[in-house]
């Protein structure tokens, strides 16, 4: 359960660091960060069980780069208050959180 809580901080965190250094993405706070990573995670989750494991972000192909990109894009219609994302804010927010999960696993899916 620590572990869980964990991975969801370290995804707003994540958030955060990207609305901030990106174009075309802005999170509101820690609060709205935590709640668009837990949307971000149930809707990757929702994909996985549709799509299979390779659209996964985890398989870091172009098709699991491009879900990514979707994922965090339909993200901001769940939660318009606390996310909001143009179509380049997601593929480079897939492309960095792509690059962070490389080195520090996350739940951004």
């Amino acid at each position: 359960m620590i572990g869980l809580i964990v991975r969801f901080v370290v995804s707003a965190l994540v958030l955060m660091l990207i609305g901030y250094l990106l174009p075309g993405i802005t999170v509101s706070g820690f609060v709205g960060a935590l709640i668009a990573a837990l949307v971000i995670a149930v809707l990757g989750y929702l994909v996985e069980l549709v799509l299979g494991e390779k659209v996964s972000p985890r398989s870091r192909g172009l098709v699991g780069f491009i879900t990514a990109a979707v994922v965090i894009y339909v993200a901001q219609f769940i939660v318009p208050s606390y996310l909001s994302v143009s179509l380049l804010g997601s593929l480079l927010a897939a492309l960095v959180i792509g690059i962070i999960d490389a080195f520090v696993p996350t739940t951004l899916r």
